[in-house]
C-alpha cells in the first residue's frame, strides 16, 4: 500500500478520485502537533528551541495515522505548498519517525489529475529552510504576544491580547480615527459655469485656476465676488485635447486582492473568503465524487501558466470574438517581495464555467468561484478603449476644465468591470458637443456650491489589508486571521459600523502602551522589515535562532521597562514592578531579591459588605473597574455575579441592556458613554445614547445638541428632541 496524507478529509476525498491501484489517502486534520497553550513552549535560555505538545484531541488521529503508516510500503506526504504546509509535513515525519533524508514530500498547486500524478512521479525531501521559517515566524510571534500580553493587561487591569502583527494593523485603525477626530474641516466653494456653444447642447465646467494658479473661493462672500466677475467677462474654449485612453485589465487574484474584492463586490469578510476558497480548493461534494475547482488560494504571485494562458485564450476568442483577445498574451509583473511559489488564483478549468457548477455550490461559494473565475478571464482578455476628450475653458484670468469619456471597445469590462462610476462633470463624465479652439462660448449660468474638505475615510477590511500589503506588514496568508482577532467579539478591539472598523476604547489605550514601551514592534518600517528576513530564512537557510536572538536582546529591556513604575517600594525606597499573579496584579519590589516587599496595586479596591450573593450565597465585596464602582461576588472566577453601583455623571441610557451610562473621558481625552452595567455589558458610545432604536433602520439613537439622530453614520434619520 501506498499512503498519501493530506491536511483535509475534504482534499483526501477529491484526491482519492485520480488514484488508481494501491493508494490510501489519509487526513492529518491540520497540524497534528503545536506550541502550548497555557505558557510560551520556548525556551528563551536554550537558543530560542520551541516545545511543540500534542493536543489530547489529536492522539486519536495520531495514533490511526501511525496504524497506515505501519502497513504502508510507501508514505508521501501531501500538505499544502507553503510554509505552514512544509512545516505540518515536517512535523508528520518526526511523529511518524520517517527518514529524513527521504524524498517523501509532494506537493501540487490545483487538486487535478495531471498535478497529482505528476507530483507523485517527482517527490522530493522535505525543505528544512521553508520548515525553519515557518518555525521562526511562529517562535517570534509566541514570544511576543505571551510576553506583552500580560505586561498590557498588568498595566491597563484588562486582560488583553497583543501581537507582532496585529498591534501593527491595530494602530493603523487607531491613527485613522485619531485623525478623523482631529480633523478640522476648511470651507471652500465649486464655481460651475453652464456655457453653450451656438445652438448645441449646454453643458458644465469646474473653475479650477485663477491667474495660473489653483484656486477655490474660500468662503461666500468670496464665491459671490467671483460670480459677479465672472457674470461680465466673455467665454471661450482654450484647449481641447483628444485622446484614446486604454484600460489594461487586472492581474488575477492574488490572496490580498481576493480578500479585497471578497469584501467590497460580495460583502463577505476576509476570513469568510478564505474560509469559502479553501473548500474550493479542496473540493465540493458532486454526484461524482468531489470536484476541486480553483488552484492554491495562498499565493503572491501573479503568475499563469502557459496551458492555462492558452486555454483562457481559446475560450475567450470562441465565446466573445477573436478582437477580445489580445494579440500578445497578457502578462504581469509580480512583486519584488512575493514568494512567486505558486501561479495566481485561477479556475484549474475554464470549460467549468460558474453556471455548470451552480447547482452543486451553495450561495457564497458560488458568488465567489464567479468572481475567481471572471476575474482570470478578464486578466487574458483585451484592453478597454475610450474616446477621451479634456476641455479647457477661459474667461478672463479665471480657468475651468470638464472632460469626457465614451467607451468604444468593452474588452476585459464585458466579463469584469472594475473602473469606478464617476459620479459628475467634475470626475469626467461630462456629454460634450464637438468644440474646437477658440470657439467662442454663452455664460447660460453659474452656480455656486458650498463645500467643506472632509477627514480621512476609516479603513475597511478591504482597505485595511491594502495598507498592510502596500507598506509589507504582514503576508496574505496571515490578513484573514488578523482581522478575525481585530473584531472578535471577545476582545473588541475593534467594532464595525456598517463596513467601516472603529476602535473601541480600550484600543487607545492598549496603542498608546505598546508604542511607549515597544516602538520597534510598534514600528511600521522595523516590522516590514522583519517580514523580510523571516522570508529570507526560507530562501536562503540562515540560521532562525540569530535572528530571533538579535530581535530579543532590546526586546528584552523594553520588556522590563513596561513592568517598571512610579510606585516606589515603602521599605527600600526602589521603583516596584506591577505582576500579575492568581489573585490579580500586584506591586514587587524591583530590587527583589534584596527586598521582597509586595503590595496589593489598588488596596482600596476590595471592600467586603454585608450583602449576599443572590447566585451562590457568597459574600459581595465592594469593586473600582474602568466603568466605576460594582459589588462583585467573594467567590469569584467560580461565580462571576456583579451588580453596578449607581456612579456620578449618569448621562444617557444604554439601548443594549436598559441600564444608565455613564459619561466618561478616555486617555486621550476623548469624551464617551459606557454602560454602567460593565463588565456584563460592554456597550459604549462617543454620542449620549438615548435607550431607543432608530425607526427607520433599528441602530440606537444618540443624542447630539437638541437633536436626535441615528447612531449609524449612512442612516440620515434625526428629529428634534422632546
Amino acid at each position: 500500500m501506498q499512503l498519501i496524507i493530506v491536511e483535509s478529509p475534504h482534499k483526501a476525498k477529491t484526491i482519492e478520485k485520480f488514484l488508481k491501484g494501491d493508494f490510501k489517502v489519509d487526513a492529518s486534520k491540520g497540524h497534528i502537533r503545536d506550541l502550548p497553550v497555557n505558557r510560551m513552549g520556548v525556551n528563551i535560555s536554550g537558543n530560542f528551541e520551541p516545545h511543540y505538545e500534542i493536543s489530547a484531541e489529536k492522539k486519536a488521529d495520531i495514533k490511526k495515522l501511525k496504524a497506515d503508516a505501519d502497513k504502508a510500503d510507501k508514505i508521501y506526504l501531501a500538505t499544502d505548498p507553503d510554509r505552514e504546509g512544509e512545516a505540518i509535513s515536517w512535523h508528520l515525519a518526526e511523529v511518524l519517525n520517517l527518514n529524513p533524508n527521504e524524498k517523501n514530500r509532494i506537493e501540487f498547486n490545483e487538486i487535478s489529475e495531471k498535478a497529482v500524478l505528476n507530483a507523485l512521479n517527482n517527490p522530493r525531501k522535505i525543505d528544512m529552510n521553508l520548515v525553519d521559517a515557518q518555525q521562526a515566524r511562529r517562535v517570534l510571534d509566541r514570544i511576543v504576544g505571551y510576553s506583552i500580553s500580560p505586561a498590557a493587561s498588568s498595566r491597563l487591569n484588562e486582560t488583553l491580547s497583543a501581537g507582532r502583527v496585529q498591534s501593527v494593523a491595530l494602530k493603523m485603525v487607531v491613527d485613522r480615527e485619531r485623525e478623523i477626530t482631529a480633523f478640522v474641516p476648511v470651507e471652500y466653494w465649486n464655481i460651475r459655469a453652464e456655457v453653450q456653444k451656438g445652438g448645441e447642447k449646454s453643458f458644465k465646467a469646474l473653475l479650477v485656476e485663477k491667474a495660473g494658479k489653483k484656486y477655490k473661493p474660500k468662503n461666500a462672500q468670496e464665491a459671490e465676488e467671483t460670480v459677479n466677475a465672472l457674470k461680465t467677462l466673455p467665454f471661450y474654449v482654450s484647449d481641447v485635447k483628444k485622446s484614446v485612453v486604454k484600460s489594461h485589465a487586472p492581474a488575477p487574484f492574488i490572496t490580498s486582492t481576493l480578500q479585497q474584492d471578497g469584501s467590497i463586490k460580495l460583502n463577505i469578510t476576509a476570513p469568510q473568503v478564505m474560509q469559502i476558497a479553501q473548500r474550493l480548493y479542496e473540493g465540493v461534494e458532486t454526484e461524482k465524487g468531489n470536484v476541486a475547482l480553483i488552484t492554491y488560494m495562498r499565493t503572491d504571485s501573479v503568475r499563469v501558466s502557459t496551458e492555462a494562458q492558452a486555454a483562457a485564450l481559446d475560450y475567450i476568442k470562441s465565446t466573445y470574438g477573436e478582437k477580445y483577445a489580445p494579440l500578445k498574451p497578457n502578462i504581469y509583473r509580480t512583486k519584488k517581495d512575493a514568494q512567486d511559489a505558486h501561479e495566481a488564483i485561477r479556475p484549474i478549468s475554464v470549460a467549468r464555467t460558474p453556471e455548470s457548477v451552480k447547482n452543486i455550490l451553495d450561495k457564497n461559494q458560488y458568488k465567489l468561484y464567479k468572481l475567481i473565475y471572471d476575474r482570470f478571464i478578464a486578466s487574458q482578455m483585451s484592453e478597454a478603449l475610450y474616446d477621451s476628450v479634456a476641455v479647457e475653458v477661459k474667461a478672463g484670468d479665471y480657468t475651468f476644465k470638464t472632460s469626457g469619456k465614451t467607451m468604444t471597445f468593452k474588452g476585459y469590462t464585458a466579463v469584469y468591470d472594475d473602473t469606478k462610476k464617476e459620479e459628475d462633470e467634475e470626475n469626467g463624465n461630462a456629454l460634450l458637443p464637438p468644440l474646437e479652439r477658440d470657439d467662442a462660448l454663452t455664460l447660460k449660468d453659474i452656480l455656486k456650491e458650498q463645500k467643506f474638505t472632509k477627514p480621512p475615510v476609516r479603513f475597511t477590511e478591504a482597505t485595511l489589508i491594502k495598507n498592510m500589503e502596500d507598506k509589507g506588514i504582514g503576508r496574505p496568508s496571515t490578513y484573514a486571521t488578523i482581522m478575525a482577532k481585530l473584531t472578535d467579539k471577545k476582545r473588541e478591539y475593534v467594532k464595525k459600523d456598517k463596513k467601516y472598523l472603529v476602535p473601541n476604547p480600550i484600543s487607545y489605550e492598549l496603542i498608546d502602551f505598546l508604542v511607549k514601551y515597544f516602538p520597534d514592534i510598534m514600528n511600521v518600517g522595523f516590522t516590514a522589515k522583519m517580514e523580510d528576513d523571516l522570508d529570507a530564512i526560507g530562501i536562503s537557510g540562515k540560521d532562525w535562532h540569530n535572528l530571533i536572538a538579535e530581535f530579543y536582546a532590546p526586546f528584552e529591556k523594553q520588556l522590563e521597562n513596561s513592568r517598571i513604575t512610579d510606585v516606589k517600594c515603602d521599605k527600600c525606597g526602589a521603583p516596584m514592578i506591577i505582576k500579575s499573579g492568581r489573585y490579580g496584579n500586584y506591586y514587587a519590589c524591583s530590587n527583589y531579591p534584596n527586598c521582597k516587599n509586595i503590595k496589593p496595586v489598588n488596596e482600596k479596591t476590595v471592600i467586603p459588605t454585608d450583602r449576599i450573593c443572590e447566585k451562590c450565597g457568597g459574600i459581595m465585596v465592594e469593586r473600582e473597574g474602568k466603568f466605576g464602582k460594582f459589588l462583585a461576588c467573594s467567590n469569584y472566577p467560580k461565580c462571576k455575579n456583579t451588580i453596578s453601583l449607581a456612579p456620578d455623571n449618569l448621562e444617557g441610557v444604554c439601548p443594549v441592556c436598559g441600564k444608565p451610562t455613564k459619561k466618561m473621558t478616555s486617555k486621550s481625552g476623548k469624551i464617551f458613554y459606557g454602560c454602567t452595567g460593565y463588565p456584563d455589558c460592554k456597550f459604549m458610545s462617543w454620542d449620549i445614547p438615548t435607550g431607543e432604536k432608530c425607526p427607520e433602520c433599528g441602530e440606537y439613537l444618540v443624542k447630539v445638541g437638541k437633536k436626535i439622530k441615528c447612531s449609524s453614520k449612512t442612516c440620515k434619520y434625526v428629529k428634534d428632541e422632546g
